[in-house]
């Protein structure tokens, strides 16, 4: 298999139409280095297949049997990548010329960086939050009940989301939204793939730690900017109908698998 500079996947589940329009834009794009696309189908049902064997017969295809999560559906299209640097980019994400380009030049030029992501904005424009530090473990109540409402709360929750900050400037941080994120193969094989155990949340807060723990820098690259669809589905609905929920209650696992996991680290803080 011939290896690229760079291999972009895109995870697609039952969202044939965002990842047809994110398809659309990358190759609006005329991206101005070797790549290739990977799509990969977590058993959606929804023509993915036609659509890209119609549409974009350029794009690689892979078909999982079953809905496996967001880890394990990356992780199937990293195990087929070819290129020098890996980027995930989810279906909702909209890319503009020039964009990816400055984000493979910012790896190249800092080579001890092993994990980035971009400005990510929402469809008007304004500044949508993509970056913050990691979580303490009462994290998940403020968010989710009244607990959230008290000034102590609001305190922390601006300080994990790093509010007090402009955003507009490349900087470390601690972990990135898994909506885009940029790795080099090198880090990669130091770092390992996903972690599977997570269906569907937290991963990207896990992988990113794992970053760290092993000597690589994570970096917020605020001059890259791409717009991002994004729907929080779960951490903003009402906690009484979140307790109904199965997408909460994925996510809550996805939490304590996490707290459970580095608990040694975060019980130390």
């Amino acid at each position: 298999m011939e290896s690229c500079k760079l291999s972009i996947i895109i995870l697609n589940y039952k969202s044939s139409g965002l990842t047809r329009e994110c398809l659309r834009g990358l190759l609006a794009a005329d991206l101005k280095l070797d790549h290739e696309i990977i799509v990969v189908d977590n058993n959606s049902e929804d023509n993915i297949g036609a659509i890209l064997t119609k549409e974009f017969p350029q794009v690689k295809f892979i078909e999982l049997e079953v809905n496996r999560g967001y880890a394990a559906g990356n992780n199937a299209g990293i195990k087929q990548a070819q290129g020098e640097y890996i980027l995930i980019l989810n279906p909702d994400i909209t890319v503009f010329a020039g964009q990816i380009e400055k984000l493979v030049d910012f790896m190249e030029n800092n080579s001890r960086v092993g994990l980035a992501g971009p400005r990510l904005v929402n469809p008007d424009g304004s500044l949508q939050y993509s970056c913050y530090k990691f979580p303490k473990f009462l994290l998940p109540l403020y968010r989710r009940t009244w607990l959230g409402e008290t000034t102590k709360a609001q305190g922390e929750l601006d300080e994990y989301m790093m509010k007090k900050w402009d955003h507009k400037n490349n900087r470390v941080v601690d972990w990135l939204l898994g909506a885009c994120l940029i790795t080099r193969r090198s880090a990669l094989s130091e770092v390992g793939l996903l972690d599977t155990r997570y269906f569907l949340y937290v991963e990207d807060t896990d992988w990113c730690r794992r970053f760290v723990q092993k000597q690589w820098e994570v970096w917020y690259v605020a001059e890259v900017e791409l717009v991002h669809f994004h729907e929080r589905q779960s951490a903003e609905a009402p906690w009484l109908i979140a307790l109904f929920s199965k997408i909460a209650w994925i996510h809550i696992a996805s939490w304590l698998k996490y707290f459970w996991k580095w608990r040694k680290i975060t019980n130390s803080k």
